[in-house]
């Protein structure tokens, strides 16, 4: 009778330890799965599509993204705060009354002044939080235009030559780009030269005084840009070219994602 008692003694403990084992196991769940939610880093994008959100998830997996273009002005900055990084997409021209150059709207094939004053604003907050910023075909030629440069209103009347930057089909758009040598650029994809795929009718024209270039396309039309003096900014890299249809061994796509995605993550890990 005895024996029997313990070993009911024995069952009732086990079964109590079972149940705080259980309980302790899924607080350690939770916990882990809070500190991944946290940990993710996240991007905001000047306007989203799947092939950016694509080409960032190749660098990072977990990163979380959104889309600024859907919030007003000054919701989508105050957003832009609790990011970690500001990828500016393509799409349409940049209003010219921005460089200068209003006379020249009619040349232009779309405008959209809400998203420009939504990437200026955008701009600014990014680059006075030192926030790192990623920027692509009309990203860079908008980033040039808010640091003070101009625009080439249409490269085939304005600087005609034997590149090709724009087709009816920009699927089967390319042309090579020659990388400028101890460039940020260059050291991020290894590689002198590459081809790109390409699909703009405008470009760099003179650029900010606070810019470089950092690649070229045949005809000499900037097509990378970055920090002219980069100590003490933020990182800053722009591209005319579209990174995000590109395959990922290409040295002037997947490099430049996983570096901007490392450089957010440096953010990040240096606001906590």
């Amino acid at each position: 009778m005895l024996r029997e008692l313990k070993n009911q003694g024995n069952e009732i403990v086990h079964q109590k330890l079972s149940r705080v084992l259980f309980s302790v196991l899924a607080v350690v769940l939770l916990l882990n799965q809070a500190w991944c939610q946290q940990a993710a880093l996240k991007i905001g994008l000047s306007k989203a599509s799947p092939n950016y959100l694509n080409w960032l998830k190749s660098a990072d997996p977990s990163i979380v993204t959104v889309d600024l273009y859907k919030l007003p002005v000054e919701q989508a900055v105050q957003e832009l705060g609790n990011c970690s990084g500001l990828l500016l997409t393509g799409g349409e021209d940049v209003f010219p009354g921005r460089y200068g150059k209003e006379y020249d709207t009619s040349r232009c094939t779309e405008i959209n002044p809400h998203r420009d004053s939504l990437e200026f604003a955008l701009i600014e907050k990014a680059l006075g939080l030192k926030m790192p910023v990623i920027a692509v075909c009309r990203g860079l030629q908008i980033i040039n235009v808010a640091l003070g440069g101009t625009l080439v209103v249409d490269i085939p009347a304005d600087v005609p030559s034997h590149v090709v930057h724009q087709c009816d089909d920009y699927l089967t758009c390319f042309h090579e780009v020659t990388v400028v040598k101890n460039t940020l650029l260059a050291g991020i994809c290894q590689c002198d030269s590459a081809r790109v795929t390409t699909n703009h009718h405008q470009a760099a024209g003179r650029l900010s005084s606070l810019l470089i270039p950092a690649a070229y396309s045949g005809d000499r039309l900037a097509e990378g840009l970055e920090w002219k003096e980069p100590a003490g900014r933020s990182f800053l890299l722009a591209v005319q070219w579209h990174p995000e249809r590109m395959e990922a061994a290409n040295p002037l796509s997947g490099p430049v994602a996983r570096e901007f995605v490392r450089q957010a993550a440096l953010y990040s890990s240096g606001n906590k």
